[in-house]
């Protein structure tokens, strides 16, 4: 298995020798205008391209070096900044609700339920607010930097922090309920992987191309399994870490890993469905028929949900950082390094439409809304973007 020469070239450059430090690496600095690696793919000039319109368009603040994700829930969307700013929106609108600063910098995106929202910091810190009007409710603490966005369901919210834990804590109260370790390898990929809450129960990968299925009602392993094994001589060839979140629906639920594979089990057992050799960095997501993956070197994947076999690939769009692809019905959605979003057809991988935000890279997952698509940006540019 081979390493990136970018990669390389930047942890020679941070230096690894203190593993009791639990180094960490982040892929999305590998193809940077500073890189030596492989430039990224021009983009295909389109004909007879679909228009896109925007929805509206809003502004929450950057992201720096951090992926901030909104959550879409009911009638609202909710968004957050690193400078500790958080809004409620109207989906329909973008018309803002309420808009606070927490007066501290953030490092996860937003986790709610509707009543809740909760963020968290690099330090540690978890923060709950009343979806209805932005009043902190309680504040507590985890063991490290939290990198993704906590989830809640089942009267709890899930915080996963960077040193391989899932701290429960009660919605209502705050009080920790339970925490789930598992030990971290030696060198790891520093991304925003999290978790899913599917049928009574927290999915979650870990370094070593594990996944973990964690009973909600006290933190105990229900079964895990091996998507991914470590290769190499060395450390770096070794990574084979568990990237974004699951993706669960009925008694499937997948995922994926860096130089490893994407797999399905099912939910009851961990039995393993299917496994494809590939590596991503963004997870994987699915709709009824096809799961859709983009991979580390810039192509787009959709695959046969049943058996994991190729339906068709796109590979115009080589080197340009992309994000977990949505599906949205009859196309699919992703953002790119530029700030570009590309609509792909979902039967083909043909390009349909693209649209240029602000420029900044989207390295968050888009949401769906109900008639179209949202996006944040690492420049804090929100866009609601539907294909006419």
């Amino acid at each position: 298995m081979k390493v990136p020469r970018p990669l390389l070239a930047l942890l020679a450059a941070a230096g690894l020798s203190a593993c009791s430090s639990m180094p960490s690496i982040d892929p999305m600095d590998w193809f940077s205008s500073k890189s030596t690696g492989p430039k990224p793919a021009e983009l295909p000039v389109l004909t007879n391209a679909q228009g896109v319109r925007v929805l509206w368009s809003s502004s929450i603040g950057a992201a720096e070096a951090f992926v901030f994700s909104p959550a879409l829930i009911g009638d609202s969307v909710y968004a957050a900044s690193r400078a500790g700013t958080v809004a409620r929106l109207e989906a329909a609108s973008g018309q803002a609700r309420w808009r606070i600063s927490l007066g501290k910098r953030i490092s996860s995106g937003v986790g709610s339920d509707g009543t809740l929202v909760v963020v968290a910091s690099d330090d540690g810190e978890v923060i709950a607010l009343a979806a209805r009007d932005g009043v902190v409710k309680w504040r507590t603490r985890v063991s490290s930097e939290v990198l993704a966005a906590p989830k809640l369901g089942e009267g709890l919210v899930l915080v996963r922090s960077a040193d391989s834990r899932i701290f429960a804590f009660g919605a209502e109260d705050g009080k920790r309920r339970w925490v789930y370790q598992r030990a971290a390898a030696s060198l790891t990929v520093r991304s925003p992987v999290g978790l899913t809450i599917h049928m009574g129960s927290a999915y979650a990968g870990f370094s070593g191309g594990k996944l973990a299925a964690i009973a909600l009602a006290n933190g105990a392993a229900r079964w895990d399994a091996t998507v991914a094994l470590p290769k190499g001589a060395t450390e770096l060839e070794r990574i084979a870490d568990i990237v974004g979140d699951p993706s669960a629906q009925g008694r499937e639920v997948c995922t994926a890993a860096y130089q490893g594979r994407v797999a399905c089990y099912d939910v009851q057992n961990g039995n393993q469905l299917w496994a494809r050799e590939m590596s991503t960095l963004t997870g994987v997501s699915f709709d009824a028929r096809y799961a859709f993956v983009s991979d580390d070197k810039g192509a787009v994947h959709a695959l046969d949900r049943s058996n994991g076999r190729s339906v068709w690939k796109q590979d115009r769009l080589a080197y340009r950082q992309l994000s977990l692809p949505l599906p949205l019905g009859t196309e699919v959605a992703l953002g790119d390094m530029q700030g570009y979003i590309h609509f792909l057809a979902r039967e083909s991988g043909a390009f349909l439409a693209r649209f240029a935000t602000d420029g900044s890279p989207v390295r968050a997952a888009p949401v769906r809304l109900p008639d179209g698509v949202l996006v944040q940006t690492q420049g804090g540019g929100l866009y609601a973007l539907t294909l006419q």
